[in-house]
């Protein structure tokens, strides 16, 4: 079973262009890189080699003469004579790179050469930067792919992209949706939450039509990115990158989710720590939520180096990893609320990262006052709250209402139930966070 992508059309228009440069994709571990770019190739090209740098590690060999296209392309065929290189034809797959990142070096060649398109791809590519004799600027197109995103598993489930159109035409026009709607999206969304947008996982769940092995897989794979730190992280960073790894989960069961590097480990001090924090967000593992100084614009303009929150990419994962009296809570009781929010939070945190928003979020240290995310439109900053149930959103009130905030006029509460606006403040249901940065982007929202 295929699951449509994203990327699919991506690519697509990639191969399109005329002037396309050799891709680089990345992503962390299982997301289904590989399998989309079979699924691409298969369709796109009349002949495709594909080299596995981790099943293959012979053709490591491939730039020991030079980095030049022809040099490459003449090793590999003495290392494999069955090989067919049909110019203009052609597309050379190189898999696994993460296990010989110098390959990249040739990209400048072989688009300058132009006789073979090139796709690579691998985990941890963005710590294996450093590792390229010559990176070629100018020279390759990057993609980071992730996990699925709630609208990709609905395509899954067999809506089509009319159907996501008509649900973000309710929420622009503000126009609450109908009860059966309303009833299989919370289902559907809850589902997604249960599984995460991992490939495997998701195949599994949509062959056996039930749950059956689903937490499992999640470990499994959770123990495999941990192997992966063992494997590609070097020295004594090794036993800290590990240590911020396992505690993301305990530190968003608290009611203060501000990632505590004191609480990793004894004595951690953050200077010892921040390179940790980013080879995990660098390896696509996890997402880190800034905090901001003061809540204005631009987003990026007042954010702290050392005030974070930290999610796990895919919230499978992190559901993986709760005790298994909070995984029963919330798989048979579908309680968002389990883990205090921090599961939820992480959900919407990823949904927004998936969608490219940037992760920001605001707590005013002489109050309560706290703000899950801010996103902004053309002209605002605008306070997202989160809430598992149906709450008052009193720190969007507070903020609008307040004159220390010029830069906020409305807000967005994220809660379960129906579309709503009343007085500044927009009401949508939680499971329509992958459309929020689209929303802010495409509209402009009448206050």
């Amino acid at each position: 079973m295929y699951l449509k992508r994203k990327f699919d059309q991506w690519l697509q228009k990639w191969h399109a262009n005329p002037d396309r440069k050799p891709l680089l994709v990345k992503g962390a571990r299982q997301v289904g890189k590989t399998e989309s770019i079979r699924h691409f190739a298969e369709t796109a090209y009349d002949n495709v080699i594909e080299v596995n740098f981790v099943f293959q590690p012979e053709f490591k060999q491939i730039t020991s003469e030079g980095y030049k296209a022809e040099s490459v392309v003449k090793r590999m065929s003495a290392l494999d004579p069955t090989l067919r290189f049909v110019p203009k034809k052609t597309l050379i797959f190189f898999d696994e790179i993460q296990e010989f990142p110098d390959i990249a070096t040739s990209f400048k060649s072989f688009k300058m050469d132009g006789r073979y398109d090139i796709v690579s791809s691998g985990s941890m590519l963005g710590i294996h930067y450093k590792q390229i004799a010559s990176l070629p600027v100018g020279y390759k197109t990057d993609y980071d792919l992730s996990s699925l995103d709630f609208e990709e598993f609905l395509w899954a489930c067999g809506y089509d992209e009319e159907f996501v159109e008509e649900i973000f035409s309710h929420i622009v026009e503000r126009s609450p949706f109908d009860e059966m709607t309303l009833d299989i999206m919370e289902r559907r969304f809850l589902d997604y939450c249960a599984l995460g947008g991992m490939p495997e996982i998701l195949r599994n769940y949509f062959e056996r039509g039930t749950f059956e092995g689903s937490s499992s897989l999640q470990r499994e794979l959770f123990l495999a990115y941990r192997d992966d730190v063992r494997k590609y992280a070097g020295g004594v960073d090794q036993t800290r990158i590990l240590n911020v790894l396992d505690h993301v989960a305990q530190q968003l069961a608290k009611e203060n989710k501000k990632f505590q590097i004191s609480k990793v480990a004894k004595d951690a001090r953050f200077r010892d720590y921040r390179g940790c924090v980013d080879w995990l967000k660098d390896a696509g593992v996890v997402n880190i939520c800034h905090a901001m100084s003061f809540p204005e614009l631009p987003i990026g303009g007042n954010q702290s180096e050392d005030k974070f929150k930290i999610y796990l990419a895919d919230s499978g994962l992190l559901l993986g990893q709760l005790d298994d009296e909070s995984q029963r809570d919330f798989r048979a009781n579908r309680n968002l609320g389990t883990y205090k929010g921090g599961l939820f939070e992480n959900i919407v945190g990823e949904a927004l990262a998936k969608s490219g928003a940037p992760l920001v979020y605001y707590k005013r240290e002489d109050s309560t006052l706290e703000m899950d995310f801010l996103l902004r439109d053309a002209e605002h900053l605008v306070p997202v709250e989160v809430k598992a149930g149906s709450a008052r959103a009193k720190s969007i009130r507070t903020m609008i209402e307040s004159d220390h905030y010029p830069d906020i006029c409305w807000g967005i509460k994220l809660a379960r139930g129906n579309v709503g606006f009343d007085n500044g403040i927009l009401t949508l249901p939680h499971w329509s966070a992958f459309l929020l940065k689209r929303m802010l982007s495409e509209r402009q929202i009448e206050i």
